[in-house]
Order: C-alpha cells, then structure tokens, then sequence
C-alpha cells in the first residue's frame, strides 16, 4: 500500500498544468510589517491543558479530548522545546485511538502523525499521513503532514507533489507559504523562499487573532536565511523582531547569540547562549556555549559543556533519536569518537535519506578515514542545488583531501563568500585550508 500510494502521489503531478511554477515560483515583493508584541495566550493554553487533563481522567472514552489534548500539548513543545510535550501529545493521540480506531477518527490519527514527526520518527508520520490522504482526499492536513515527512525523508521526487497538492487545495495560508519556503531554500532559491516566508509573516498576522509563536518562528526563520547569505545585521535584526513579537522564544534567543558570535561580540554570544541553554539544553545550543568558551580560552567551562551534550544525547531513547545527527556532527567537528559518529550518521541515513543526512555521512566517513564513502555522499548531499556554507565548507574539506586543490578552492571560497562566518570554530579552518 506504502510503495503504491507514494505512486498515486508522484503520478497525479501529470495531470497539473504548470506544476512547475506552482511550486517553486514567488514572484511578488512582500513587505513585513514592523514588530509588535502579541498578546501570549500560554496562560489560557495551560489552562485549557489541565481542564482537558482532568476531562479524560473523568471521562477516559473521550476521543475528542484526548485529540485537543494532543494538539495542546503540541503547541506547547513548540513555545518551549520541552521534549516532556511530544511524549504527552503522543500518549494522548495514541489514547484517541484505542477508543475510536483511525478510520473514524480523523484528529487522532492527524494528533499521531504530527506527534511522530515532532519526534522525528518520520517513516511512521510518513505513512499515517498516507492514511490520513486516503480517509480524507480533499483535506489538507494529511497532504501537509505528507509533505512534511516525505521532504525530512529525503524523497524529493514525492515530497513537491505532495506540496502541490497543498497548495492547491489550502491556497495562500500560512502553512503553504512556509512549506513552500522550505522547498525553496533547498533548491538553491534563497530569494524566492524569503518572499514566502514575508507573505506567511503577513498572513499570520491578519489572523485575529494572530498566533505570536507562529509569527516569530517566520520571522526566526527570516533571520536564519539572512544569516546562511552572510547579511549578519539583516539577520539579528529579524531575531530581535521575533523576540519583540514573542519574548522568550528560544530559537531566536540562540540564534541571536550565534550572530553576535559571527559579528565578533564572543561575551554577548555566550550570554545569550547561557541564557537559552538554561531554557532549553538542546545539544547543538550547548555544543556552542562549549565553543564560545574554548575561544575566549575558558577551557574548563568549555570541557563540561562539551560533556553535557553526550550526557543530553544519550539521556534516553527519546533524545537519542531526536539527537542522532547532532551528536554525530559534534564529534566529527571536535574530532572525537569518530567511529561512533559515522556509526551514527549511517544509521539514521539507512532510514532518513535527505540532503542533510547525506552530508553528516560525508563529514562523519572523512573524520573515520573513508574518503571514497565521504566523496560519495557529499554528492549526494549538493544534489538539490542547496547554498549552504556549512555544505560547501565540508565539500571542500573532502576534496581536500582527495587531493583536489581546484575543487577544494572553488568550495571553500563558495561557503567563506557566502557566510564568512558560518560557525566560530570551522569557518577559521576554512581559511587556514585555504591558505595553505
């Protein structure tokens, strides 16, 4: 049914006229409206959380409390990073579904999907999703939820039909912008994905009322975009946007210190990261306070960084999938455990096969001394078109040491024109290679 469905999916692009323009093509010039405040609705969602907690407690046959309860909980893990919040929304959507099975039940199975993709166990978001496209054709959930998976799995091919399919029957939302955004920033189409994100920016913020996580996640996003073509002023300027828009929105706290860090201010990097490390201890946040540290020469406070992130990693089977690329990334940039870095990269590329898990094979084969493997998988990493300075960075790395100076030159000099600061520790062994 899998391998039949993904089929249906990638067939149907035959039958649209311009499916080439539809996905793929922002035309308009959008401008973004200056930061407000938003008026936060957590205290209203925490507790609407308790009364739906004490509902099913009462009522433990109420399937559509379990599903309110499961987004609820979702929306929640977004405002805070909290992994606690995904273990919760898939307990509940799971609940759901032993009192009324997916076929009637259309939240709890949309509740599971969106659960599992959150944990990044995103073969079975994937094919619920499935389910969902065929219970309900028409509706635009599943499709997005489709995408979703479909783009994190590395199956390109399915993924922009099934985009197309949103986007033709949702229109111009929110979740179509973004998405679309996405599909453009991998392609190679920066300017193009910026114009989407600015539209969905707009969208949200006519909504009445808006959802002030979802406005300064775009804007987040907008700055990360302004950061990956080296426009580090544009880039902070959107972080401090989103952090006027929705204040302790941690992504945007920790990006704002890697843009400091870029910009050369080391001391308000490591404050801003101290600060979203105590929010929320995600590996790749802590990794970076560990190497902020080591650069201004506080070289024990770096060593117990760099302890912790194993230590958050390895906490458990939950955070061990979610972290899996992270951990392998952080070993290879610091030279350690290397074959358990290219253990883990390989593992998760067995399942996940996109653009990003192919590079983390490469980085991870070159550190454990596979060079023909690292030469392979880098290939497939660049297959999209994707200007990424921290791809262009390990591409060249590679040639190097294949021995291919002109490539090694073309690579690097494209990922240091880029992003010149792409990351305080790899982009200064970019110039020394270069150099040298």
């Amino acid at each position: 049914m899998h391998a039949m469905s993904l089929a249906a999916v990638a067939m149907t692009v035959l039958f649209w006229v311009g499916y080439g323009a539809g996905v793929g093509t922002a035309t308009e010039t959008v401008a973004v409206p200056p930061p407000t405040l938003l008026a936060s609705d957590t205290q209203q969602v925490t507790a609407t959380i308790r009364s739906l907690e004490e509902k099913v407690r009462q009522h433990p046959d109420d399937f559509i409390a379990y599903n309110k309860l499961a987004g609820y909980y979702l929306q929640r893990q977004r405002d805070t990073g909290s992994l606690e919040y995904l273990n919760l929304a898939e307990r509940a959507a799971r609940a759901s579904l032993v009192v009324v099975p997916s076929e009637q039940n259309y939240g709890g199975l949309a509740a599971l999907a969106q659960a599992e993709y959150a944990l990044h166990n995103f073969t079975a978001a994937r094919d619920h999703a499935l389910q969902l496209t065929a219970l309900r054709a028409t509706w635009s959930a599943g499709w997005q939820m489709l995408s979703d998976a479909l783009f994190e799995l590395g199956d390109y091919n399915s993924a922009l039909p099934a985009l197309d399919q949103l986007q033709r029957l949702a229109g111009q939302t929110v979740d179509t912008q973004t998405r679309l955004a996405h599909s453009a920033l991998l392609h190679g189409r920066p300017e193009e994905a910026t114009q989407y994100l600015s539209k969905a920016v707009v969208l949200e913020l006519a909504q009445s009322p808006p959802r002030p996580e979802t406005v300064a996640w775009c804007r987040w996003q907008l700055g990360e975009m302004a950061f990956a073509s080296g426009d580090y002023t544009t880039a902070e300027q959107h972080y401090r946007d989103a952090l006027t828009t929705f204040p302790d929105f941690f992504r945007a706290v920790a990006s704002l210190g890697r843009v400091r860090a870029a910009r050369g201010d080391l001391a308000g990097a490591i404050m801003q990261y101290e600060r979203v490390v105590h929010m929320v201890p995600d590996p790749t946040f802590v990794a970076a306070l560990g190497d902020l540290y080591a650069l201004t020469g506080q070289d024990q406070a770096a060593a117990a960084q760099y302890a912790l992130v194993e230590a958050i990693a390895q906490l458990s089977m939950v955070n061990g999938l979610l972290y899996n690329r992270q951990l392998a990334l952080f070993y290879a940039d610091h030279e350690r455990k290397v074959e358990i870095a290219y253990h883990l990269a390989t593992t998760e590329y067995a399942v996940r096969r996109d653009i990003y898990a192919a590079d983390t094979v490469a980085w991870t084969a070159l550190k454990a001394g596979k060079l023909a493997e690292s030469q392979a998988a880098m290939q497939e990493a660049l297959r999209l078109g994707t200007r990424d300075a921290r791809l262009f960075y390990h591409a060249g790395m590679i040639a190097a040491a294949g021995g291919d100076r002109a490539q090694m030159q073309t690579y690097l000099t494209q990922a240091l024109t880029l992003s010149p600061a792409f990351d305080p520790l790899q982009a200064p062994l970019a110039r020394q290679a270069l150099q040298r």
